[in-house]
């Protein structure tokens, strides 16, 4: 058995909300819900983020809870013209820097903070939706197709800290591709 790599990252934001902003027409504007940038999370696992909006919610267990690169955000901004973006606009969980997410589909990960371990299934991408258009920039929402970071299942109970943070992993990573788009063709199985 192989080594996990482990890569010093941080943990900038960590976004609860009991409530979802965009449904609907982006048009109309995004639903004024209650949002907090936390310094602490609890996690639980097979639920997802105490106080989040898919917490324990049976069509969610798998994209519970997501992980959002800041450096993607960041390269879409550039791309753009535009930003900076708030972070809490993408309406991701937990955003981080430091890290290359793509090469984690599939994967078990370990995100260690403030002394706590939470150890993570990573599923699949998390897609964004039109309202990237409306509440970030015209074109956001393509630009942030393959870096709109990751759903995942909790695997384990505890605690997210905002702050420095290792992200150990079983496959290496590139934090340098951070910001990188990385698009798959669907899948032909169900």
């Amino acid at each position: 058995m192989v080594a996990p790599y482990r890569y010093e990252v941080e943990i900038l934001h960590l976004l609860v909300s009991p409530e979802h902003a965009y449904f609907g027409r982006p048009r109309d504007g995004a639903a004024d819900v209650p949002t907090t940038d936390a310094d602490r999370v609890e996690v639980v696992a097979d639920k997802g983020v105490v106080g989040d909006r898919f917490f324990g919610k049976a069509a969610h267990m798998d994209a519970a809870l997501t992980l959002f690169a800041a450096e993607a955000l960041e390269a879409i901004a550039d791309e753009l013209g535009a930003g900076p973006f708030d972070p809490l606009l993408t309406r991701r969980n937990v955003v981080l820097r430091g890290a290359e997410l793509a090469p984690l589909i599939g994967e078990e990960v370990v995100l260690e903070s403030g002394g706590d371990a939470v150890r993570l299934r990573v599923g699949r991408p998390a897609h964004p939706c039109a309202w990237m258009d409306r509440v970030l920039a015209p074109g956001a929402h393509h630009a942030m197709r393959g870096r709109g970071g990751l759903r995942c299942r909790p695997l384990t109970s505890g605690f997210l800290h905002r702050g420095p943070a290792t992200l150990v992993s079983p496959v290496p990573l590139d934090p340098r591709r951070a910001g990188e788009a990385v698009r798959r063709p669907p899948s032909r199985l169900p």
